[in-house]
């Protein structure tokens, strides 16, 4: 056990075999008693938040375990102990490799641009001698490409864009909610960077920033007889 911190089961007055309802019992009765609105006590805001610490670990049947094992190391957050205390935006770059290595793919952005798309239809309007015969007719369409100026960042030729430091990069990040009833913890899209993993300070004039550009193409299709 840490020096620093009091045994959890000590903090909510437990025996280390006490039930989940032995817990929750006893979380009750001492979070009523220290709640910052109601006691008066010295100390009683900090003594509040330990015991909400303490629940939190004891209440999860992974987490206690994990504590039960490995002390507060665990609850402190050491991934390879099994207890997680939530992730700061400097954690995700590493996360994401382990993610990457177990799952494959990459949880970090990836490089702007369109990406594969479905098949382009075009309806060609054919005589009864063309369709019978076969014949090459010429066509042009529209796509989205990589814009050529920027070559899809998105930035001013010249400039590059700056990494996120919300995100470090990823485009993502982990968002911890506390209540008495855990730690509930989300991916969600940087807000700062919306997902690109990178701020832009000057936007390419030929994109405007959206690192794509719709470009007309002409070509020539071969249509078989008898079609």
């Amino acid at each position: 056990m840490s020096a620093s911190k009091t045994d959890y089961y000590e903090v909510l007055g437990v025996d280390r075999n006490a039930s989940a309802e032995d817990i929750k019992k006893a979380f009750r009765k001492l979070a009523f008693k220290y709640h910052p609105d109601k006691s008066r006590e010295d100390g009683a805001e900090a003594k509040f938040k330990e015991v909400n610490e303490a629940y939190e670990i004891l209440s999860d049947t992974d987490q206690r375990a994990s504590y039960d094992r490995f002390g507060h190391t665990a609850a402190a957050g050491d991934p390879f102990s099994g207890g997680f205390q939530g992730f700061s935006s400097d954690d995700i770059g590493g996360i994401g490799d382990i993610f990457e290595a177990f799952f494959g793919g990459s949880s970090r952005s990836k490089k702007r641009g369109p990406k594969r798309g479905e098949s382009i239809h075009m309806g060609i309007k054919l005589s009864f001698e063309e369709a019978a015969l076969g014949t090459e007719k010429k066509i042009e369409i529209k796509r989205r490409e990589r814009c050529h100026t920027c070559d899809g960042s998105g930035a001013k030729a010249g400039t590059t864009p700056d990494t996120c430091g919300e995100c470090n990069g990823s485009g993502q990040i982990y968002q911890v909610r506390r209540s008495v009833f855990g730690r509930f913890t989300n991916l969600v899209i940087c807000p700062k960077c919306h997902g690109r993993g990178n701020i832009i300070k000057e936007t390419c004039n030929k994109c405007r920033g959206a690192g794509i550009e719709e470009t007309a193409k002409k070509l020539k299709v071969s249509i078989p007889a008898g079609v």
